[in-house]
C-alpha cells in the first residue's frame, strides 16, 4: 500500500505522542514492503522531502509556532491545513490517514480522497465534547461545532482509547474501531537504570491541565510521613516557574528536582527506571505513551479519576492506583505505591508488554487492508 500520513509535527524534531504514533507504526509500515509518506511542516534540517528509514518526510509548509498563549494555535492549524490541500489532491495514495486533530487538515484530506477515491481514515486521539467550553470559554460551542463535523466526515474513525472511543461514537452515532498506542519494549529494555535514585517521577508537559501542583502539593503531605521522600519532574511549559514557586512555599524545594526537557528520550528512560512510582495526575489525556512507558519501566502507576483522563485505563489493580483528582488522595495513593512497588512491578511490566509497537502496527495494517476491501465512502 501506498499510504499518506497527515499531521503539523514530525518526531522526533518536535515530540508528542501523536508524532510518535505515527513514526512508529509508519516505519514499521514501511520494513513491512509498503510505501509510508508524512506530509507535515517543515520542521527538520535540510531539504523539504526527505528519505528516513524507508519513510519519506514531505514539509509541506515553513514550520509554525504550534502554540499561541498557552493553546494551540488555529491560525497554524488553517495554514497548514490549506497546504496540505494540493499535495495530498495531487498525490496517488490507497490510503489517507489524516490526525483529527487541529480539525483544518481534515477537510484538506477530505478533498484530495474524494477527488482521488481513495479512503480516508481519521484518526482520533482526544474527544473534547463539553471541555471545548473550559478551553475556549465563550467560544467553547464553535470547537464542539467542529468537532461534530470532524467526526462525520469519513466512516473511516479509528480511536487510540476505549475512553476517546466513547467520546466519539457520542459524536458520530457509530461504532468505533480502536488500535491503542504503544511502547518500543526492546528500547526500552536496554536502556540502563540512571544513577540517581528517586521515589516518585513525573515525566510531560508543565501545562495546567497536566496538574503537577497536585503532585507538588502531594509530595508535601507525603514528607510528613516519609521526611526522605524523593520527587523528580521531568520536562518544561508556561507552568515550571509556578511549579517552582509552589514547591519553595510548599517547603519541598529539597525533595524535588525540576530537570526541564531532556532531549534524548533514551535518557527519560533510564531516569524512569532509576523511579519506583510514576505520578499522573493529568486532567486530560487521550492516551497516556509515557504512563505506558513507566510500567515498562516497572513503576507503579498513580493517576487521577479525571473525566477527561483516559490514562487511568491504563491502570489495574496489580499495577496502579486511581484516585480522587485532589492532593490528600494523591499523597494516600503514593505512600501505598512506594509500599507496595516492588511485588507490583512484575504486573506492570506484564501488563504493558502487550503494547509493543510491533503488535500495534501489525493491527494498523490489518485496519488499512480492511478498509480497502469494502467501499470508501470518504
Amino acid at each position: 500500500m501506498k499510504i499518506a500520513y497527515v499531521y503539523d509535527a514530525v518526531y522526533p524534531e518536535i515530540p508528542g505522542g501523536v508524532q510518535l504514533r505515527i513514526w512508529e507504526v509508519g516505519r514499521r509500515l514501511a520494513v513491512s514492503g509498503h510505501e509510508v509518506h508524512i506530509f507535515s511542516m517543515h520542521c527538520w534540517e535540510g531539504p523539504r522531502t526527505i528519505v528516513r528509514e524507508g519513510v519519506t518526510l514531505h514539509g509541506i509548509c515553513p514550520q509554525l509556532a504550534l502554540y499561541h498563549r498557552g493553546r494551540r494555535s488555529i491560525a497554524e492549524a488553517i495554514f497548514f491545513g490549506i497546504a496540505a490541500a494540493s499535495p495530498l489532491t495531487l498525490g496517488s495514495f490507497d490510503l489517507i490517514d489524516c490526525q483529527h486533530f487541529p480539525y483544518f487538515p481534515v477537510f484538506s484530506a477530505k478533498i484530495g480522497a474524494a477527488l482521488r477515491k481513495t479512503p480516508l481514515v481519521i484518526t482520533w486521539h482526544e474527544v473534547w465534547g463539553k471541555y471545548w467550553d473550559i478551553y475556549l470559554g465563550r467560544w467553547g460551542s464553535f470547537g464542539k461545532a467542529v468537532e461534530r463535523m470532524v467526526a462525520g466526515v469519513s466512516p473511516h474513525n479509528l480511536a487510540v482509547s476505549a475512553h476517546t472511543a466513547r467520546g466519539l461514537s457520542v459524536l458520530s452515532g457509530k461504532e468505533t474501531t480502536i488500535i491503542p498506542n504503544g511502547i518500543d519494549r526492546d528500547r526500552i529494555l536496554a536502556q540502563a537504570v540512571a544513577e540517581d535514585r528517586v521515589d516518585v517521577i513525573y515525566a510531560g508537559r508543565l501545562i495546567r491541565e497536566k496538574h503537577v501542583d497536585l503532585l507538588i502539593e502531594a509530595i508535601a503531605l507525603c514528607a510528613v510521613e516519609c521526611p526522605d521522600i524523593r520527587c523528580v519532574i521531568i520536562g518544561d511549559g508556561p507552568e515550571r516557574n509556578r511549579l517552582q514557586q509552589l514547591a519553595r512555599l510548599s517547603r519541598v524545594e529539597h525533595l524535588i528536582s525540576f530537570t526541564g526537557t531532556i532531549p534524548s528520550h533514551d535518557e527519560v528512560i533510564s531516569r524512569m527506571k532509576a523511579a519506583r512510582v510514576f505520578a499522573f495526575p493529568s486532567s486530560r489525556e487521550g492516551f497516556g505513551i509515557a504512563a505506558l512507558e513507566a510500567l515498562a519501566c516497572g513503576l507503579v502507576l498513580v493517576t487521577t479519576d479525571y473525566p477527561q483522563n483516559a490514562a487511568k485505563e491504563l491502570v489495574t489493580e496489580k499495577q496502579g492506583f486511581c484516585c480522587a483528582p485532589n492532593a490528600p488522595a494523591l499523597a494516600s495513593a503514593l505512600v501505598t505505591a512506594l509500599t507496595h512497588a516492588r511485588e507490583m512491578r512484575p504486573h506492570a511490566i506484564a501488563f504493558a508488554e502487550s503494547y509493543d509497537w510491533r503488535r500495534i502496527a501489525l493491527l494498523q495494517e490489518a485496519y488499512y487492508q480492511k478498509i480497502r476491501e469494502r467501499p470508501h465512502g470518504g
